[in-house]
Formats: structure tokens, sequence, C-alpha cells
């Protein structure tokens, strides 16, 4: 078992796997994408795998990641590897009752665009890419500017007008986290514009 998981790790390792002619079903919230590497038809295979399926933490190939809302459940992830790998406008990670981390890809020459959270504290980190961060308590005086790049993160108080501008040659690769939630559970936008008409939908 432990050689079919030295290059991916499991992200459903929280959950107990033990039926083996049920592998590809695993975790029943999830299709397990890694069940073709397990030999399901070993008849001492449901007797060696009683264990959950955890992931080698010393491991430094983490090629693929599932993306998907795994709230409210609890949840581990290597959070950089899943902030690279994402390509959509925003997924959400992981929703709960008072928190959500949602990934997002801004397109080079895009920005999130000029919005206010005004009941929830928002925190972002880029992992890739860089641009400008503006705040302000007025959508028309945005008097904190930063540049922020790989690594850098930023808080964005309840109640502050915000936008982040990708002002490098690559898209921004950024996770979110949002308390309390803003988004509905299993929100994936593929594109601005298609955030852009589904908070327009919302509002009416």
């Amino acid at each position: 078992m432990k050689n079919s998981y030295k290059i991916y790790p499991c992200p459903y390792y929280t959950m107990p796997m033990n039926n083996a002619q049920s592998m590809h079903n695993t975790c029943k919230m999830h299709t397990c994408p890694y069940w073709v590497n397990i030999p399901l038809y070993n008849p001492n295979f449901s007797n060696q795998y009683t264990e959950q399926c955890t992931p080698f933490a010393d491991e430094e190939e983490y090629s693929y990641v599932v993306l998907g809302d795994y709230g409210p459940e609890p949840f581990a992830i290597n959070i950089e590897e899943a902030t690279k790998q994402n390509d959509t406008y925003r997924t959400a990670l992981w929703t709960g009752k008072h928190l959500q981390l949602t990934l997002m890809s801004i397109n080079v020459g895009e920005d999130i665009g000029l919005e206010i959270h005004p009941h929830l504290d928002q925190f972002i980190r880029i992992e890739e890419g860089q641009g400008i961060v503006r705040m302000g308590d007025r959508k028309d005086k945005l008097d904190f500017q930063a540049r922020v790049s790989d690594d850098f993160i930023f808080i964005i108080p309840a109640g502050k007008w915000h936008n982040l501008i990708n002002t490098g040659n690559k898209p921004i690769k950024l996770y979110s986290i949002y308390a309390p939630p803003q988004h509905p559970w299993g929100t994936v936008h593929e594109t601005k514009a298609e955030a852009e008409a589904a908070e327009k939908s919302q509002e009416r």
C-alpha cells in the first residue's frame, strides 16, 4: 500500500477506507484518483488495509490535488501545491459555518474588482505572481496601497473597499480565507465573468 502512495498523497486520508470492493467510491463523497494503483482483487487486501490512508508527510512530490469543497469535514492539504494547481478564477476548497477557504487565479492584466465585505474579514496569501493591493474606507479613496508577490499576505478588514490588480506577466495564484464564509458551499467560477454573473444573480 505504501508503494502506491509514494507519489500522490491521498486527499481523503481523514476518512477510513476499509472496503476494497468499493475503493473507487472511497469516502462515499469523492472518487479516489489513486484507486487504480491498488490491488483490488488481492484476497488479503481488506485485511491489510484497515487503517486510514495517511499521506507521506516527508514526500516532496505532490503532483496532483483533487480540488473541490471538503467542508465542513476535518481536512489537511498541501496548500501551496493546491493553490498553484488551480486555474479557475475561484474555487471553494473548504466551507464551514464560520470560515471559508477559496483558491483564486487572477489572469495577467486582470483584477479582482473593487469590492467591499461589510460583515467579514478576509486573509489572502499569494503563492505565485505579483500585483498591487489597494484598500480604503471609500471606493474613491483607496489610501492604502502595497506591492505584493510570492509569499506575501494581506488582510482586508470588514468594511474596507479593496482590489488586487495583477501587474506581472503570469497569473496570480492565491488562496483566500473569509470569516465568516462569503460564497455558497461548492462554489466554482471558471472565469471572472462567470463570478460577476453569479454575484449579480445573488443580488436579485
